[in-house]
């Protein structure tokens, strides 16, 4: 017989989770593997809330299993490390965004590009390889490989900080990997949610012009007043998106619900290329006559590899990027993703784990 989350490894820990399609959150005792000798085992201070862990909470995508504890921006405190581990010291600071594990030897690993390994491990809701689920960072310890630890830099904020572990990372990669980090180019970013506005911070430290798009007026004050955008389109103006056709080098679209892309291909320049980085639950129709008469392109991009994550943390750093964010205890998270289905946050939800995770 199977053995319950809480009995199937020596390392008893507690946190908040799901356990079903409700998407209701509970206090959740669970268990941890021991700390092997390239592990890194460390305490939890604070966990961003992405969009994902409401899907993956309600099953929007369909494989979600249960009991599911999410949380994959998680930053903490090094509390033991194995016998073998060169890269963090007990005390040291830490993260650990989407990713827990890959095969580290396909061609996707040995390029440094281990979120696109086919074995990858995410963070939580991923089987291990001994067949147990993985568990995220709403819970009071964590237990890593160091190969999948992010360095912590030195007087970065953990707090405000740990959100770049995912909005981030899935943000910056794309921007680096597609050449829309040139200074000068005009790059457009549809959505001002939690992967938007750090992708407006990230484009505008890269030197490009920034034009937000959003399907309402009512965020044009806070994107180009505080996030400094240069510009900023209301998508649903027929007239507005008609003077902007052909204008802008890329776009990178964070939005996750479903939307229609033909408006916003028609703002690329010939060759331009719009990135997708939400996750709709249902498919978007593709118009592809725009394409090819100005032979542009729609792409995806997923999270980054370990190399770039940490390229992109130290680089937030150097250039004081920080996500804006709400703090909040465990017991807030209901509420909290009630909000965030309506998208009623400016603009990530952090969880306080130190201080409001309590074992029941």
């Amino acid at each position: 017989m199977a053995k319950s989350p809480e009995t199937e490894h020596p390392v008893k820990v507690f946190g908040w989770g799901s356990r079903d399609p409700s998407g209701v959150f509970n206090p959740i005792k669970f268990s941890r593997r021991t700390t092997g000798e390239h592990d890194v085992q460390f305490k939890v201070l604070y966990c961003g809330v992405c969009h994902t862990d409401l899907h993956m909470a309600k099953n929007d995508w369909g494989f979600t299993q249960y009991p599911l504890i999410p949380g994959h921006e998680i930053v903490g405190e090094v509390t033991e490390i194995g016998s073998k581990v060169e890269k963090v010291k007990v005390g040291d600071k830490v993260g650990v965004g989407c990713l827990v594990g890959s095969c580290r030897q396909c061609d996707q690993c040995t390029s440094d590009l281990e979120n696109y390994c086919p074995k990858v491990i995410w963070t939580y809701g991923s089987v291990y390889t001994d067949g147990t689920l993985a568990h995220g960072g709403y819970s009071n310890l964590m237990v890593v490989d160091e190969h999948f630890i992010v360095l912590w830099p030195e007087n970065f904020p953990l707090d405000i900080g740990s959100p770049l572990l995912c909005a981030g990372i899935t943000t910056y990669s794309p921007l680096r990997y597609f050449g829309l980090d040139k200074p000068g180019m005009n790059i457009g970013v549809v959505g001002l949610g939690g992967l938007g506005h750090v992708a407006v911070k990230f484009a505008k430290a890269f030197g490009t012009k920034v034009t937000v798009i959003s399907t309402s007026i009512n965020k044009k004050k806070e994107a180009i007043e505080k996030l400094g955008a240069d510009s900023f389109l209301v998508s649903r103006d027929p007239e507005e998106m008609k003077v902007a056709a052909g204008t802008l080098d890329g776009i990178i679209d964070t939005v996750s619900a479903t939307h229609p892309l033909l408006a916003l291909i028609s703002l690329l320049k010939p060759h331009g290329k719009m990135v997708l980085v939400g996750a709709p639950a249902q498919p978007l129709e593709l118009p592809v006559f725009p394409l090819i008469s100005g032979r542009k392109i729609i792409a995806g991009s997923g999270v980054g590899g370990m190399k770039e994550t940490q390229e992109m943390i130290d680089f937030a750093a150097k250039h004081n990027i920080l996500p804006d964010v709400e703090i909040i205890p465990i017991d807030y998270i209901n509420t909290a993703m009630d909000r965030l289905a309506k998208s009623d946050v400016k603009y990530r939800f952090v969880i306080d784990i130190a201080k409001s995770l309590k074992a029941e």
